[in-house]
């Protein structure tokens, strides 16, 4: 047998290493588009995680192009299943991983640190006119609170009735009134 066909990519080989060639660059086209996937989760920008996709798509591609549409429906198939069982042995242990524990804040975010439950059932004095919204002196501290909804003069002895996360609400007291104490320091 002679020493076969030239290929259309490089006129020195022949169609056995021409096939080889071609396979060759499809499977190095997946493993480089694997290889920028899971570097994608730990480098910033999404431009590896692109250029990971990218290679995919060319791999998938240039099976189809270079050896048939049973060929390329085999790698294409290959490729999205791998990325299926990637994505999820990737959700299932990543987080737990020490790599993933250098990425992800154990913090709570968006807690500003506002809520004051200690200020619950507590006395003090309105510091200014509550209109429904104003200015107390709890414990010595002055606190932004409001009534539920009737206006109390500046002066008035009121009472923290609720906590809602910023929100303290008063209500006018009375020393005639039951259960007036304040809780101990």
């Amino acid at each position: 047998m002679g020493a076969g066909f030239a290929c259309p990519l490089c006129p020195c080989l022949t169609v056995r290493s021409a096939y080889d060639a071609c396979m060759e660059l499809v499977l190095t086209l997946l493993l480089v588009g694997a290889v920028l996937l899971v570097a994608e989760s730990v480098l910033p920008g999404l431009i590896a995680g692109i250029a990971g996709c990218c290679c995919l798509a060319a791999g998938v591609i240039e099976g189809y192009l270079r050896f048939g549409a049973h060929t390329g429906n085999l790698i294409l198939i290959a490729v999205l299943a791998g990325l299926a069982v990637g994505f999820w042995l990737w959700i299932k242990y990543f987080p737990e991983s020490r790599l993933a524990k250098m990425f992800i804040s154990s913090q709570v975010s968006g807690d500003i640190g506002t809520e004051r439950p200690e200020l619950l059932e507590r006395t003090g004095t309105a510091l200014t006119p509550l209109r429904p919204a104003g200015t107390a002196v709890i414990d010595g501290k002055r606190v932004d609170v409001v009534t539920e909804g009737q206006m109390i003069e500046r002066g008035t002895p009121v009472r923290v009735i609720a906590v809602e996360g910023m929100r303290v609400v008063v209500r006018e007291f009375s020393a005639n009134q039951k259960n007036y104490e304040t809780k101990p320091h």
